[in-house]
């Protein structure tokens, strides 16, 4: 046990360039103070004592807003950062090396008994705010971006993106865990498919429209006329256009 504390005390050095001190740290770091509660409850906890673990739960999560039910099981050298509103289930299991943000919940999905909550392995990465809910496997050194929903296994080395979380990366190369920012913009990759795809067909649009400018004759595609003099006055979706150059590089996001 002790040496598990010491292993939780030192990462914050590693992984927190603000921890100066050990003053500081073992009084102003809430994620090391959350752990060192669980710890005693979740070791009352596994010998069966009633009531005493929860409440020992409840105190830790009235002086630093972290809820880590006494149940779950959490490896050496886990480091929540920040903290507020972090919440872990009951049957929840969370490998060494994590990272965690605020806001995160690894929790269930519904009143179903048993094993209900995620298992999640080593030097995997939360964004803050990331759900990761039900019984579901994470694999090693996943990163979770910031915001997800997680509600499918992911296997190891992979990070995930999005509501619902998607797998959008996948390597078998170790990354820093604190580049958890540097995550591909899925929504932006799909944006810039369909503005690419709007141009092709825009192309296409005035081609046909300068086929049939001199017999202008209305070409029929389907029910619908076309007509190609208004093409020749139909505003043009191009990646030049300003708000949505600005929104693919990621500005107001």
């Amino acid at each position: 046990m002790l040496s598990i504390l010491r292993a939780d005390f030192r990462i914050i050095f590693e992984r927190d360039p603000a921890a100066r001190n050990w003053l500081e740290v073992l009084f102003c770091y809430p994620g090391l103070q959350a752990l060192l509660f669980h710890r005693l409850a979740h070791w009352l906890y596994t010998v069966n004592l009633p009531f005493i673990p929860r409440l020992i739960s409840h105190l830790a999560r009235f002086l630093t807003g972290i809820e880590i039910h006494p149940g779950a099981a959490i490896g050496q050298s886990v480091f929540i950062d920040h903290g507020m509103g972090v919440v872990i289930g009951e049957t929840a299991i969370v490998g060494n090396y994590a990272l965690i943000y605020q806001g995160v919940t690894l929790g269930g999905t519904g009143k179903e008994c048993g094993k209900r909550h995620p298992t999640v392995g080593e030097n995997v990465v939360f964004g803050a705010g990331a759900k990761v809910l039900g019984n579901i496997q994470i694999g090693n050194n996943v990163r979770i971006g910031a915001g997800s929903v997680v509600l499918r296994d992911v296997p190891s080395d992979c990070t995930v993106v999005g509501v619902p979380g998607r797998i959008i990366y996948r390597s078998g190369v170790r990354v820093a865990p604190l580049e958890h920012n540097n995550l591909p913009d899925s929504e932006a990759e799909v944006i810039r498919a369909l503005v690419d795809r709007i141009e092709a067909l825009e192309e296409q649009i005035q081609t046909l429209g300068r086929t049939n400018s001199s017999a202008k004759t209305p070409v029929f595609a389907g029910s619908v006329a076309y007509n190609p003099d208004f093409s020749k006055n139909a505003p043009v979706c191009s990646l030049k256009d300003k708000a949505i150059q600005e929104f693919l590089d990621g500005a107001g996001i």
